[in-house]
């Protein structure tokens, strides 16, 4: 029986759970949101309120806590000095869960885990041309593409029904 046991264990030996998680927190604390399984979104969750309520004390003690956990200095750092400022001291709720629907090919509802009260760091991707096309442009080797004219659409002249004809069998 499994009183009083709390957590799942994912189907894995406790240093793989425990490398799943610190890899999960690490990501969250790094851009403020992670795309995740909900099953392992709500155990990031809890874990992350704990560690967002330890950074709020924001002592020599906590940090080395911190920093035990996630064994990297400028993850502490941002956790502690950035994360924690910004977020309210609450009693928790500091992280929160976004349902984004099934995932395609095994239909596991899929969650977006992001920290209350701060914005995510989005990175935005600039497209990016390969110097050949840009060359072939700068020379004028490429032309430059118009949009076609439209033509005006005309409705198609209303022609009467044609009656329904049924058939009929005779024995």
């Amino acid at each position: 029986m499994r009183h009083r046991v709390s957590g799942k264990k994912f189907n894995r030996s406790t240093k793989q759970r425990l490398a799943l998680f610190k890899s999960l927190a690490a990501s969250l604390v790094e851009n403020g949101y992670i795309t995740t399984t909900q099953a392992k979104g709500r155990a990031v969750k809890s874990l992350m309120d704990k560690l967002i309520s330890r950074a709020h004390h924001g002592n020599l003690a906590s940090r080395r806590a911190i920093h035990a956990f996630f064994n990297h200095k400028g993850l502490t750092n941002k956790l502690v000095d950035q994360l924690a400022p910004q977020v309210k001291p609450n009693l928790g709720g500091y992280t929160r869960l976004i349902k984004l629907g099934k995932r395609r090919g095994d239909r596991t509802m899929m969650v977006k885990v992001e920290i209350v009260g701060i914005e995510p760091l989005v990175k935005a991707a600039a497209p990016k041309k390969s110097k050949k096309i840009a060359a072939k442009k700068s020379a004028g080797r490429i032309p430059s593409l118009k949009p076609l004219p439209t033509k005006a659409v005309t409705s198609r002249p209303q022609t009467a029904a044609k009656p329904i004809i049924q058939r009929t069998t005779s024995k």
